[in-house]
């Protein structure tokens, strides 16, 4: 029997029966990145209109923008929003500010913040309108990306955080190192980007959806005939997460890049860049694709093992007398670090994705540890542009709150007391190893935080020897003075908010440790 639907009673009779796709849209949840992202488009219109001299402005609203994103997250502490939900019934949503999202948006915008400081006085000489916008866009699709709960949201945002990013990268003008550099990571981001879009095709014509808890219940029941095509699809798409994390073996545009952008944005990079990695790796292996552990959690373990062993090998074979030595070890040890953030993750596919808080874990204390870091190599760039380790020869001697600072991150990093948060943070990736019968995986652990113990405290050993005679520092011509150390106002208080953060986290560790010990989803 045929409706006739050109009775109007007919016409209203179906607009009731059909499901409504009108939703709204909880404006307060989605409120962090969208301030980021107004604010970007703000600083550039008014770039417009500022004079030359007061382009400093603009840096000053980016903090501000930043500072405000992060009150943000605290009517959201409760982690209990979503919007963007399908209205067919089923629960799921492609934005959700739960835990997890929200300690990774406050992780990656007080990442953006701390770089915003450290290039308050680097931007003289760099176009500053471009340059605080840009900022400001890939702090707003790093911090969308943890909230992001289907896999098109995932590819936008990761795509938002990183495009701005290769801009930043290559913005000295005229520098042919930066070119260079941004040229490496563009490439390199593309292919790896590609082979993710091609893994995203192959799991929606798997699963028929894009949402990540869709998939999760999808591919538990795959047809056989389209199981290799699921399998394959998921690996595709880890290898995307995989480069932006610096994983072995994509980790080979790491080096040149942060030797090449400004030290600022190496910082960035180091930090929020590899946080957005690590936040897409773990949406898409936990929440998205549970059942095929037995996939992907033998490769992520690889993967950790490779990675922490390269890393350490060429930070280990850096020359300290060579041009930026101290950036370029700084970045190898960056893919070190990355290493032992995958050891939970990879945990995760054979005792539980509880081991993911170990990650969230270690992600936080390397974060403050490691821009610590980069805020002082700025400090010491000011005088000494090459950069090199042996720079760094009898910084006590002048600085000694620098040469104090430093080696307490340099401690933390290598794990050792007074660093105890760095202590604490590789005891805990090691238990998730070892409770998950990665026995293996443990020792490859432990023999590469050795190795890497002789470069962190031969960095730190040099900081406390007596300066060299400027008769015979390399390139420092005797009739010249020392130099003396030039700080800022907005460069100190990098500093020192860093070895403030890293101090209280040693002495209370609990304060990040406790998400090691619970569901973050």
């Amino acid at each position: 029997m045929t409706a006739d639907l050109s009775s109007p009673g007919a016409l209203t009779t179906a607009a009731d029966t059909a499901p409504s796709v009108v939703q709204t849209i909880d404006w307060l949840a989605v409120a962090p990145p969208t301030l980021t992202a107004l604010a970007a488009l703000l600083v550039l219109v008014a770039d417009l209109f500022l004079p030359e001299h007061r382009k400093k402005l603009l840096g000053y609203g980016t903090l501000t923008a930043l500072a405000a994103a992060l009150a943000l997250l605290i009517p959201l502490r409760a982690g209990d929003r979503s919007t963007f939900c399908l209205t067919t019934g089923a629960q799921a949503c492609s934005y959700t500010a739960d835990h997890f999202a929200l300690v990774i948006q406050a992780l990656v915008l007080c990442g953006a913040f701390l770089t915003a400081l450290l290039s308050l006085d680097d931007t003289r000489k760099l176009p500053a309108g471009e340059y605080w916008f840009l900022l400001l866009a890939s702090a707003a699709g790093a911090a969308l990306l943890p909230a992001s709960r289907d896999l098109a949201t995932l590819v936008v945002a990761l795509e938002v955080a990183s495009l701005p990013a290769f801009a930043l990268v290559g913005i000295k003008r005229g520098d042919r190192r930066s070119s260079e550099a941004a040229l490496k990571f563009f490439l390199s981001s593309v292919v790896a980007t590609a082979v993710m879009l091609l893994g995203v095709s192959f799991v929606y014509a798997t699963t028929g959806t894009l949402h990540l808890t869709e998939i999760a219940a999808h591919l538990d029941d795959v047809p056989p005939v389209l199981d290799t095509l699921a399998a394959t699809g998921v690996v595709l798409t880890l290898v995307g997460f995989a480069f932006k994390t610096a994983a072995a073996p994509f980790h080979f545009w790491v080096p040149d890049t942060y030797v090449g952008a400004p030290l600022p944005i190496a910082a960035y990079l180091s930090v929020v860049g590899k946080t957005v990695g690590f936040s897409g790796l773990i949406l898409v292996t936990v929440v998205a694709f549970p059942s095929y552990a037995d996939v992907w959690g033998p490769a992520v373990a690889v993967l950790a093992a490779l990675t922490m062993t390269v890393g350490n090998v060429a930070a280990l074979r850096q020359n300290t007398d060579r041009a930026r030595s101290a950036v370029r070890l700084l970045a190898w040890s960056s893919v070190a670090q990355a290493g032992y953030l995958l050891v939970p993750i990879a945990a995760a596919a054979y005792a539980g994705d509880e081991r993911i808080g170990s990650t969230v874990a270690y992600a936080l204390m390397y974060a403050v540890v490691n821009l610590g870091a980069f805020a002082v190599a700025a400090l010491v760039a000011r005088t000494k542009p090459g950069n090199r380790i042996a720079d760094y020869r009898g910084l006590y001697a002048t600085r000694p709150l620098a040469a104090l600072t430093l080696g307490f991150f340099l401690l933390c990093l290598a794990g050792l007391p007074p660093g105890i948060i760095g202590l604490f943070a590789k005891v805990t990736v090691f238990s998730a190893a070892v409770d998950a019968d990665l026995g293996w995986l443990a020792v490859v652990m432990a023999v590469n935080v050795v190795i890497a113990l002789y470069y962190y405290l031969q960095w730190t050993a040099i900081l406390f020897r007596s300066p060299e005679n400027p008769e015979t520092t390399s390139g420092t011509p005797a009739s010249e003075p020392p130099h003396r150390f030039r700080s800022s106002a907005p460069l100190t208080t990098a500093i020192a908010l860093t070895a403030l953060a890293g101090i209280l986290l040693s002495g209370a560790p609990q304060l990040v440790l406790r998400f090691a010990a619970v569901n973050l989803f």
